[in-house]
């Protein structure tokens, strides 16, 4: 047998699949908008560029989420802060679709944007510390590779279901991931690795003041990994949809693939780095991923496209999908849920001007979108490198406390 599958019990399988559902459903939320830009734009008489700052205030809001949350999250146990935060998340995501003005769809999704940022840190504290360490980077690809899947199950819906309930009925489907807190209630227990003593006996100012250093850099490599991740993810709909005239179908087919990509990179790389290290299987992505992006931004033609966009989420995702057992694994143990998921979304904050600059550069430059995808990519890959080959790892350490 494979040693990540030795020894699971029927709770712990039952953990990582609320873990994968949670932050699969989050990203299917999330990722809804970035099919229907253009629509929303055009229902609300706006530029494409004011409506995407929706996208940029959702990134920029989920720090606070992560922090609140993940604080909860220490302080009262990782399930039931978790059922609170997919609830909410549902119900802001549905309330989308009954938004009547751009000014309204924005503060909704802004405070969509907390509720999402509290999820995967909660979810990865909980997986990490409840499953064996030899599992840990299986794990983490299939925890991470639920962000992609988000992003392929908004793919089909739009591909599917867009021609007849339009941008509002779509967003209305998120308020399905609600079930996912009955899921919750029924299976998951609390985890091994929650101690409300040892969460009471530091405050944040004594966390910042301890692990500061470790907080930085952190936040500096979440940056630069989510200006990769939001950079290939983003406006690549808007992408084929303006640059090369594709309809919704295509453009959804495309999507399908490239998730497809991203999952199976976060699988494979996430199992990898079990083996030769987090460091090395980030490094080796990131790597892979620089000469891919020319294909990806500059092919022409709808299989070459395809062929690019699989590949080089094959590489982005693939990176990612180390990162929830690097993270976890980094973070101090009074704060398993806070610290990662912080530092996660506070990167995501500083890259949340993505949306906004991309689009800005390709209106700036006659629509040429390939320059300003490939140009966020590469400097956001080189700069991974970087920062990863200079950086700490902690595989293999302790977590549960029984």
């Amino acid at each position: 047998m494979i040693p990540a599958f030795e020894g699971w019990t029927p709770v712990q399988k039952k953990v990582v699949t609320a873990s994968f559902l949670g932050w699969t459903l989050d990203a299917f939320d999330y990722f809804l908008l970035v099919f229907v830009l253009d629509d929303v734009a055009r229902e609300f008489g706006a530029a494409r560029s004011a409506v995407a700052w929706a996208l940029a205030l959702t990134l920029a809001l989920r720090p606070l989420g992560a922090f609140v949350f993940g604080r909860l999250a220490d302080r009262y146990g990782r399930r039931p802060v978790m059922m609170l935060d997919v609830a909410l998340y549902s119900v802001l995501g549905a309330c989308t679709a009954l938004a009547p003005g751009l000014i309204a769809f924005l503060v909704i999704r802004a405070l969509f944007g907390i509720a999402m940022g509290g999820e995967w840190g909660i979810g990865a504290s909980l997986t990490m510390e409840s499953v064996p360490p030899a599992a840990r980077g299986l794990v983490s690809g299939l925890l991470q590779s639920g962000y992609p899947c988000g992003y392929l199950l908004a793919s089909i819906v739009y591909a599917l279901l867009y021609d007849h309930i339009g941008w509002r009925g779509m967003f209305l489907l998120g308020l399905l991931p609600a079930l996912l807190v009955l899921y919750i209630r029924r299976h998951v227990p609390e985890s091994p690795g929650w101690s409300r003593d040892r969460a009471r006996s530091q405050t944040v100012i004594g966390l910042l003041r301890q692990h500061w250093r470790l907080a930085l850099y952190a936040i500096a490599l979440m940056t630069a990994f989510n200006f990769f991740s939001h950079g290939t993810q983003d406006v690549y709909p808007t992408f084929l949809k303006v640059q090369h005239g594709f309809d919704a179908h295509v453009t959804g087919s495309i999507a399908v693939i490239y998730n497809v990509g991203a999952m199976l990179g976060g699988l494979v790389f996430g199992v990898a780095s079990q083996r030769i290290g987090r460091r090395r299987a980030i490094v080796a992505a990131a790597l892979l991923a620089l000469p891919v992006s020319f294909l990806w931004a500059f092919g022409s033609g709808v299989v070459p496209l395809a062929a690019g966009a699989f590949l080089i989420q094959f590489c982005v995702q693939g990176a990612w999908g180390v990162i929830p057992a690097h993270l976890v694994e980094l973070s101090p143990a009074a704060a398993r849920a806070a610290f990662p998921g912080t530092v996660y979304q506070l990167g995501n904050l500083i890259a949340s001007s993505n949306a906004v600059l991309q689009t800005s550069i390709a209106e700036h430059n006659g629509g040429n979108y390939s320059l300003a995808l490939i140009s966020v990519a590469a400097s956001a890959g080189l700069v991974i490198l970087v920062l990863t080959l200079a950086g700490p790892e902690a595989r293999g350490t302790r977590m549960a406390l029984r």
